[in-house]
């Protein structure tokens, strides 16, 4: 009887849904409905995943003074706690953020928050990124750390000023330029003992991620969630090739990407918990927690000659098939550049 209730329901709400949606191809509507369930799964996954490896969620803290941390975002949620993280370690730590004023703020309650600067940058826009990266290296010439941790989740569709659809351009393409910029000052401070690291900041919500290379900005059709995985998925598999690149060339700066769990953040605004607010406390982490395998990726001796490992609490974490594939790891790395405007031969060269 049970399982006959739960089959009537599943076909109800599959009608309802359709009559939402009926003025959608039904190819697309299909799409939705797959991405939709792949991601409360995904999401479940991570959740259980916390659960069962809280235990192993811990970092010791080095003593990194003299060293350089850039950092995208970190006025809010888990990237102030990686930045209160990287201060207590003794780094000097750069923000990219939208309202630098916020920063002389959140200095103050700060364990060595004087060593704490801030430039502007808004992540869709390209050329904001570029006067970002203009800020830092006049400053600091050397980089021993870029943490691409901004991000956004969801929302409706909308291109960027350089026609890029915004989840992507936010989450990945605007990380990708920024690497590109900085990657030279990343170069000058890594050596064979101790090598620069990239930390890209991605999701378990990739896992139902693919990469529409005829379409990357979604304008055939537009699911929310789906772009919103694109742009996840990119981050992995843009740490992976970048590291196998530069490993190749015989550069000392190592790559990875991190899931830093399931967090109660803001992140959420747009999904269906915000409804449920009781549910995100019980069940997520806190940012605090969620920062702890991101510090880990930043600082961990023993992940030093794993360059392209994807990690999700302080271990490597499941990423789906379609990240490992190294023939769609070089062609999103071309298609990047491609959209960017510069040869991907000259990545992490830049002109002055």
């Amino acid at each position: 009887m049970s399982l006959a209730i739960t089959s009537a329901a599943v076909v109800i709400a599959a009608g309802v849904y359709w009559y939402l949606n009926r003025h959608k191809r039904v190819k697309h509507i299909l799409s939705e409905l797959r991405y939709a369930l792949d991601m409360q799964g995904a999401g479940a996954g991570g959740l259980i995943d916390d659960w069962v490896n809280v235990w192993r969620n811990k970092i010791v803290l080095p003593d990194a003074n003299k060293r350089i941390a850039v950092i995208t975002g970190g006025a809010r949620g888990i990237g102030t706690e990686v930045v209160r993280g990287l201060l207590k370690a003794k780094m000097t730590v750069v923000m990219g953020i939208r309202r630098p004023e916020l920063a002389k703020k959140l200095a103050e309650t700060m364990e060595n928050g004087h060593k704490l600067h801030a430039f502007q940058l808004d992540l869709q826009s390209m050329k904001s990124v570029k006067e970002f990266a203009d800020s830092v290296l006049k400053e600091f010439p050397e980089i021993h750390l870029l943490v691409n941790n901004a991000g956004i989740m969801f929302g409706d569709y909308r291109l960027t000023e350089d026609g890029f659809e915004s989840q992507l351009a936010v989450n990945y393409l605007g990380h990708f330029y920024l690497t590109h910029l900085l990657l030279p000052a990343l170069k000058k401070a890594g050596n064979k003992v101790q090598p620069s690291r990239i930390v890209n900041v991605t999701s378990c919500g990739h896992f139902p991620g693919y990469i529409y290379f005829d379409d990357i900005n979604m304008k055939e059709h537009y699911d929310t969630t789906a772009a919103y995985a694109q742009s996840k998925l990119a981050q992995i598999m843009s740490a992976r090739y970048v590291d196998k690149i530069l490993e190749q060339d015989g550069v000392n700066v190592k790559c990875y990407s991190v899931h830093p769990g399931i967090v109660d953040t803001d992140l959420f605004e747009h999904s269906n918990f915000k409804k449920f607010p009781w549910l995100k406390k019980m069940f997520f982490k806190t940012p605090e927690k969620g920062a702890v395998s991101i510090l880990y990726a930043c600082f961990d001796k023993e992940i030093e000659d794993r360059g392209g490992l994807y990690i999700s609490n302080c271990k490597e974490g499941f990423s789906n098939r379609f990240s490992k594939n190294a023939e769609h790891q070089k062609k999103l790395f071309e298609l990047s550049c491609d959209l960017l405007n510069f040869n991907a031969d000259k990545f992490g060269v830049v002109c002055q």
